[in-house]
């Protein structure tokens, strides 16, 4: 059996653990510079607020219903996000992270009474250990866990929990799913179902197998499979290594300064590096890219991007300095600059790793050792406690994130203290 444990509004449930007041009141959490809304609270829903709405369209709204705006907290979000997922695999082995708020779940078998008690305890210990509420649904497949999870959701009368195993109850909630809400299908495919007079997910799962294939290929098959209860999409163990590792931001004002711009990118490669080494791969290509605001028509455009590859490596001083000199090689004077980025590519697990007999790049033993500290200091303290100093000082390329609330569980100042 699947199962999908989907974290509830979890940007606004991550606000609410550590700001009880929050609870029921609207709150909507903002993009990169605070420019839409990315996540909204069920009572923002209510109001009518859009997901992705640029928020100045609804600042009136906003301040008329007294709506709680917060800037994106990554830090935070990320940390809640382990906490749930470090409670989840002492329940199952096989995990795959799905997304920062779901993840799905290989459990054994057995009577449905016994799995909903068992999901019914995950629930519980969830909400107990972190604060934040989830909903979880169980199924034979990942597309029917998702359905069971989005009826677990939806109903307070399963109390989060619910499964969808028994062929009655498929039938009866695939014969009332839009067609357009079932897991993979996009908005394209809709459409063309919608001409063929399929509307529901139940008359999809029901067209011959043949005709769904030529039509949809072996993905539209793949989820028609699924929503008859076979295992048909594979199950991606969340151990598996990225087989790339990206960072990049928009800047929070248009940068002019090369300095600024040379200091966000290697920020954004010495991220990359740290992500690098906690999924134990080294890389031996990276991209960096750079380009102007396409909005602004006002202004001169610019876009290039650069791959430079190198022998296998993992050492941020390394890869930092292959960042700049790449920057310095793309690099326009007289450009207004609003986003860069890096890109770690040809990734190895250092299992398997293949070394360059004839170039000699392996960092002395000093800077493993010095990386290692640094990796060791900020994992207990926070990032960037330690940087290099090629990072910067002054963070004129950081977001505009002028609503972010405390970093509660990442930062020592940002410790809620509790007073007599």
């Amino acid at each position: 059996m699947i199962a999908l444990v989907d974290c509830n509004n979890f940007y606004a449930s991550c606000e609410r653990v550590f700001n009880p007041n929050l609870e029921g009141k609207p709150i909507v959490v903002l993009s990169n510079n605070d420019g839409c809304v990315i996540a909204r609270s069920n009572e923002a829903k209510a109001l009518g607020i859009p997901m992705g709405a640029p928020v100045f369209k609804y600042k009136k709204l906003i301040e008329a219903e007294s709506v709680h705006v917060f800037s994106t907290n990554f830090a935070l979000y990320g940390d809640m996000s382990h906490r749930v997922m470090s409670i989840l695999r002492e329940y199952s082995k096989d995990i795959e992270i799905y997304s920062i708020d779901e993840a799905f779940l290989e459990l054994e078998g057995g009577s449905d009474h016994k799995l909903l008690k068992l999901i019914r305890e995950m629930r519980y210990i969830i909400k107990k250990h972190t604060g934040i509420p989830v909903s979880i649904g169980l199924a034979e497949s990942k597309t029917l866990a998702k359905v069971a999870t989005h009826i677990a959701k939806k109903n307070p009368i399963h109390e989060g929990c619910f499964i969808l195993r028994d062929k009655d109850k498929i039938d009866r909630e695939l014969s009332h799913l839009p067609i357009g809400e079932i897991w993979g299908v996009g908005r394209k495919t809709t459409q063309k179902l919608k001409m063929l007079g399929v509307k529901t997910a139940a008359q999809y799962r029901d067209l011959q197998e043949g005709f769904v294939l030529k039509e949809f290929t072996v993905v539209g098959l793949r989820t028609q499979r699924e929503l008859k209860g076979k295992a048909a999409i594979t199950f991606a163990s969340s151990e598996n290594p990225k087989k790339a590792i990206c960072t990049a931001r928009s800047f929070g004002s248009m940068i002019r300064d090369y300095e600024y711009l040379e200091q966000a990118v290697a920020t954004h490669c010495s991220t990359c590096a740290v992500k690098l080494r906690k999924q134990h791969s080294y890389a031996s290509a990276m991209m960096v890219f750079v380009h102007t605001n396409s909005f602004r028509k006002d202004l001169p455009q610019y876009k290039r991007n650069i791959i430079v590859k190198f022998p296998v490596t993992q050492n941020t001083l390394y890869l930092v300095k292959r960042a700049k000199e790449a920057l310095r090689t793309i690099y326009k004077p007289g450009y207004q600059y609003k986003k860069a980025g890096v890109i770690l590519m040809d990734l190895q697990q250092d299992t398997a790793l293949q070394i360059d007999l004839f170039t000699q790049n392996k960092a002395n033993e000093s800077e493993q050792s010095l990386v290692a500290a640094m990796d060791l200091i900020n994992d207990k303290y926070g990032r960037n406690t330690v940087k290099l100093a090629d990072l910067g000082l002054k963070n004129k390329h950081m977001l505009n994130q002028d609503k972010k609330s405390p970093n509660y569980t990442t930062n020592w100042d940002d410790i809620i203290e509790i007073k007599d």
